[in-house]
């Protein structure tokens, strides 16, 4: 993603929010999408594709407060007119005499950064050592489909993703076997041209080495002098316990290798959790229904009951009515602060059919109980009908 992107792009568009919609906000957007742009749901669909993946890009930027802080202040200052052919610079001269679009084009950074545009801009891209920043490989991102028990304990899979990666031949220097770049002549392997402009003298990315600071004579015959080649490569990628559906996972350094062996950017790995036929999930805390008979909600009963990752004994207290929720301490989801818990609702069940004899011991139980529990609304009746 370059900086023009960000300049180009606008991402609160893309998700549908205002441009002071909360971080919450801002997920929910995110989660709707993906749910309706998601291909799985839309097979052969090429434009759900890309809206897909716009919408992706997007979450990744505002998502991440420092990115989103940048992309603000990068989009209003270049919105306003600065640093355009012709403007004012704000000096009140004739602003400056070049065009931004080039410079745009060719200032890759790993996000797309609006502090990296201008570590180009005056120079501050070097190293103390005096060479450029490292050209850093594009994030990528994959897609995985988990249980929901995976989701709440954390889980370790297998991926296999098909994606360009270090060329085995030149081990991603770009030059053929046997031989190697050399320093650029142009730039004398600084990866940055100066030129001045008035006052102000100003760096961009060498055209000749593209900003890598060399060159490269011989090109590896495989990679054709790019260092990377598409490949089928896999790796093993842990979640964390308590990822939701519709989470992001970013796997640092897993993403494209960087150009002629710059760092590799990063892996985003989208997870959707299959639903559970038992249980729910209320933020850390999980929901289950348990039907219980009315023996048992009347006379209490010690019921075995299932959680993710064993079996726990719940006592229902004598009158529990039905809809009551009975909390398990400690048996939620996993976290930070200290695992949520299980909230049991208890359900009443009324068995659709009786035996001649339960029917005979359930009048008698009648005529042994107080009247039936309504006395209020039966009052509010007589009123009315009279």
């Amino acid at each position: 993603m370059s900086t023009k992107d960000w300049l180009e792009k606008d991402y609160y568009k893309v998700l549908g929010v205002e441009k002071d919609a909360s971080s919450s906000d801002i997920k929910k957007a995110f989660r709707k999408l993906a749910r309706e742009l998601h291909p799985d749901h839309n097979p052969g669909d090429d434009a759900a594709r890309e809206r897909f993946k716009d919408v992706s890009e997007a979450y990744s930027v505002l998502s991440d407060a420092n990115k989103r802080k940048e992309y603000d202040d990068a989009r209003s200052m270049f919105g306003a007119g600065a640093f355009r052919r012709g403007g004012s610079g704000g000096g009140g001269g004739g602003g400056m005499p070049f065009d931004l679009s080039d410079l745009l084009g060719n200032a890759q950074s790993r996000a797309g950064g609006f502090s990296d545009l201008f570590g180009s801009l005056f120079g501050g891209g070097r190293h103390p050592g005096g060479g450029t920043t490292d050209r850093v490989g594009r994030d990528i991102e994959a897609e995985v489909s988990i249980g929901f028990s995976d989701a709440v304990l954390g889980t370790t899979l297998p991926l296999t993703l098909r994606a360009p990666g270090v060329c085995d031949l030149c081990h991603g220097t770009g030059a053929k076997p046997g031989t190697s770049p050399r320093t650029c002549p142009t730039c004398r392997g600084s990866g940055l041209t100066t030129s001045n402009q008035g006052a102000f003298s100003f760096s961009e990315p060498c055209k000749d080495c593209q900003g890598t600071g060399s060159v490269v004579d011989e090109k590896c015959p495989e990679c054709r002098g790019t260092g990377g080649v598409t490949k089928a490569r896999s790796l093993t990628v842990r979640l964390p316990a308590g990822v939701s559906d519709g989470q992001r996972i970013r796997v640092r350094g897993k993403g494209e290798p960087g150009a002629r062996g710059g760092p590799a950017g990063d892996l985003y790995v989208l997870v959707h959790v299959k639903p559970d036929e038992l249980f729910g999930r209320s933020g850390n805390d999980l929901t289950l229904t348990v039907p219980v008979t009315f023996a048992e909600a009347a006379l209490g009963a010690d019921l075995r009951v299932p959680t993710v990752d064993g079996v726990v004994t719940l006592r229902v207290p004598p009158g529990t009515p039905s809809g009551r929720k009975l909390r398990v301490r400690g048996k939620g989801v996993p976290a930070r602060s200290g695992a949520g818990d299980l909230l049991v609702t208890v359900d009443v069940a009324v068995p659709p059919e009786l035996s001649e004899r339960a029917r005979k011991a359930l009048a008698e139980f009648a005529a042994e109980t107080p009247a039936a529990p309504r006395s209020s609304i039966d009052a509010r009746v007589r009123r009315q009908e009279r």
